[in-house]
């Protein structure tokens, strides 16, 4: 059934170039503040993995369920997908506020430009929407879920020490071998930000990803002490890991937002139909509906459509 609803990025590509490389130009007002739209036919982007994947289909079947046609494609690289968001080729996007506002910071500004994300959620709403609405989009309201940077020990190891966030990591005092991406030893939510943050002793960084199959063996067997993945990993408890809370919150707000083609999906019944999301999917729900993907083997759109009936969000039948 996902087969059906989901259509191949190549449709993007086939296109002119110009036309999914220009949004609305910022000298341009009519287009930005023009009343929002409300088409009848709206394609919601999915960036082709799991997390993104299940979001597009609960979209899909909010909106279908609010009297809306819709279609979903799936498009794994921002670069093609945001700008094919501007110009209306897709109308609906699920992205993460402070990354998606830091990526359209360095659009306007450049790749060096100061970040504007930030663990403040507000902060970072304001930041990205006001980067957002030249471009003709609109950023809707963040729900509960929030897929940030985590970091992993195995169950064992925190019993051990007594730990349960990264405050009681940095004043137990222990060597901590960190297993994560080439860029932590510079980023500041990682490597920098644990020793900044909460003193943790990080006297190395094993290069094996962010959340990979080898990044937990490493922890779980010893090797590495703890790992970064994410709050939304959801197969931790299949290497015996666990998250240490955030406690001084390191991380950036990273909160799930709908993001709309103002003239094609800005209206109130967009607003309300994936609005309804907000109000039950959590961190931890997000997590076990993942799992149920990439564990359990099943198609995201079955997943998605299970959820929203257990939550009465569509009906059962």
């Amino acid at each position: 059934m996902r087969a059906r609803r989901t259509l191949p990025a190549i449709l993007l590509l086939a296109l002119p170039v110009t036309a999914c490389t220009t949004g609305p130009a910022l000298e341009n007002q009519g287009e930005v503040t023009a009343p929002p739209g409300d088409s009848r036919h709206l394609t919601i982007g999915s960036a082709g993995f799991t997390e993104s994947d299940l979001l597009a289909q609960m979209y899909a079947l909010l909106l279908d369920r609010a009297g809306y046609s819709t279609k979903i494609i799936s498009v794994t690289n921002r670069e093609i997908y945001e700008p094919a968001l501007e110009s209306g080729q897709i109308d609906v996007v699920p992205e993460y506020a402070a990354t998606f506002a830091d990526w359209l910071n360095a659009k306007k500004n450049g790749a060096d430009a100061e970040p504007v994300g930030s663990p403040d959620l507000a902060a970072t709403m304001k930041a990205l929407r006001a980067l957002a609405a030249p471009r003709g989009l609109t950023v809707l309201d963040p729900g509960r879920a929030v897929d940030q940077n985590a970091f992993a020990v195995t169950s064992a190891y925190a019993r051990k020490h007594h730990l349960k966030s990264l405050s009681d990591l940095g004043r137990s005092g222990l060597p901590v071998r960190l297993t994560a991406g080439d860029e932590c030893v510079q980023r500041p939510y990682c490597a920098p930000g644990l020793k900044k943050t909460y003193g943790i002793d990080i006297t190395a960084v094993d290069p094996k990803g962010v959340g990979t199959t080898q990044a937990k063996q490493a922890v779980q067997s010893g090797r590495d002490q703890m790992a970064l993945t994410t709050t939304t990993d959801a197969t931790l408890g299949e290497f015996g890991l666990v998250l240490l809370a955030d406690d001084k919150h390191l991380q950036n707000a990273d909160y799930l937002v709908p993001v709309v083609n103002r003239s094609r999906a800005g209206s109130e019944g967009v607003r309300k139909a994936l609005g309804r999301l907000n109000t039950v999917l959590t961190t931890a729900d997000l997590a076990r509906l993942n799992e149920q993907v990439d564990s359990w083997r099943r198609l995201p759109e079955d997943v998605a459509r299970n959820y929203l009936r257990s939550e009465h969000l569509i009906p059962a039948d």
